[in-house]
């Protein structure tokens, strides 16, 4: 009780601190802000050593440092928990749809509304505010607690993996737990079972060795731009299933009861269609959008770059064409193995008259866990205290890559505990993250480390 209600007394504060590091904009993507993400990281050493955790250390990386934060005093037999999140964070571009500066923390409405609130800075800070209650009021935590926070999730992680296996044995631990991911409606808490993995490639056509004017040398010299456009097209049959050969070789197939599941949540396609501000869902034929998102793989084209894209008209013939595709994989698909085949499928798509270049980007596994054990028992415990009422175990579509280097490498069960919503713009302008769900995240974090002793 004395933990909650010292959370409960440092509201105002806990909010205030958040809203500092919201204003750092520590964006990965952009090498500009190099020394940002370096600020974002000793700004959160700073907030771990004045709470009150043991050893805290910020290690440089080829890229961005890791902070590591740990404390490890609680009694002997008693587990160790390791809470891992990110510090950077998207870009905010287009600046121009963002209702506020995305770097000026604005709450309305009972949301905080800036670049990194929900992803990840409010998640991870939450667990830090837990830490803090117990060691306020009692002096000590019920189980060991480390820290570790990355700068580099939002470009795939590229030297954690190297991290993790070089700080194996400081970083050994009995669970993991992950708060990067969302609830599935207001109020109704989550535990987060699977994620989607990823391969990101980039599709790059080439005509002519420069642009021409397309009335001296169009119908001549082909296209780039409607050669990409056809590639394209033939990536999904009329039924929104991928043509890649071998594609879904591995995919392992919902159960009746999985599919039941998910039919038994509280959800509405019309409330899905409202959200996006789209006129009409789509996607495979068969399924329902959740699983659609949660347990079905995808091919989305997530930009393209071709021609004369300015005011008014300008008559080229471009010589060059681009397109960034993405593919959401499935458990037991295999990312390395969906990068081959498709490259394979493109190039032969590609007509005569232009060349074709494929590259993979990054990628990540697919994840999986079956919600039994110690750990998910403790979280059941704990959310169901915050919230009053018992969590769903639910997927989501987007990857965290690294969730499955921490099961390999640390031999450690993973947990998924996400207080995010849906419609947050994780991504997109105008990120949010709720007020109510930042302070009952932490009270359903303090919870969990009563609940694992």
């Amino acid at each position: 009780m004395a933990v909650s209600e010292y959370l409960q007394r440092n509201r105002e504060r806990s909010l205030e601190e958040l809203n500092e590091w919201l204003r750092i904009p520590s964006i990965s993507a952009k090498s500009e802000h190099r020394d940002d993400t370096a600020r974002a990281a000793e700004w959160l050493a700073g907030r771990m050593r004045a709470v009150g955790l043991q050893t805290v250390d910020v290690v440089a990386t080829a890229g961005n440092p890791v902070v590591v934060g740990e404390w490890r005093g609680a009694p002997e037999g008693a587990p160790t928990l390791l809470v891992y999140g990110h510090y950077d964070v998207q870009p905010p571009e287009p600046l121009d749809e963002w209702n506020s500066p995305p770097f000026e923390p604005v709450v309305k409405d009972g949301r905080i509304y800036a670049r990194g609130s929900v992803d990840d800075k409010g998640q991870v800070y939450l667990h830090l505010k837990a830490v803090e209650a117990h060691l306020a009021e009692n002096g000590a935590l019920p189980v060991n607690v480390v820290f570790l926070v990355e700068g580099e999730e939002e470009v795939g992680s590229p030297n954690l993996g190297k991290f993790l296996q070089e700080h194996v044995e400081r970083l050994r631990c009995d669970a993991v737990m992950i708060s990067d991911t969302t609830m599935f409606a207001p109020g109704l808490p989550s535990i987060t079972v699977g994620l989607r993995g990823l391969a990101y490639m980039e599709v790059r056509v080439q005509g002519p060795a420069t642009d021409l004017h397309s009335g001296a040398y169009g119908g001549a010299v082909v296209n780039p731009a409607l050669a990409l456009a056809r590639i394209l097209s033939q990536l999904h049959d009329a039924d929104g299933r991928i043509t890649i050969p071998g594609f879904y070789d591995r995919v392992r197939e919902l159960t009746q009861e999985q599919r039941d599941a998910i039919a038994a949540l509280p959800f509405e396609e019309e409330g899905l269609r409202e959200e996006v501000g789209a006129p009409a869902l789509g996607g495979e034929k068969g399924f329902g959008s959740v699983e659609r998102i949660w347990a079905r793989p995808t091919l989305d084209v997530n930009g393209l770059l071709s021609g004369y894209t300015g005011e008014g008209a300008k008559t080229v013939l471009p010589a060059r064409a681009m397109a960034k595709v993405s593919m959401r994989l499935v458990p037991n698909q295999d990312y390395k193995e969906i990068e081959r085949v498709f490259i394979d499928h493109v190039k032969s798509l590609a007509p005569e008259g232009v060349t074709v270049e494929v590259e993979a980007l990054h990628g990540g596994q697919p994840w999986f866990a079956e919600p039994e054990g110690r750990l998910f028992d403790a979280a059941k415990r704990a959310l169901a205290r915050a919230y009053g009422r018992d969590p769903v175990m639910i997927r989501e579509g987007g990857s965290i890559p690294i969730v499955q280097s921490f099961q390999e490498t640390l031999g450690a069960p993973v947990v998924l505990i996400g207080f995010g919503l849906p419609g947050e713009n994780a991504h997109a302008p105008n990120e949010w993250m709720s007020v109510d769900n930042f302070h009952q995240g932490a009270e359903a974090i303090a919870a969990l480390y009563e609940e694992l002793r």
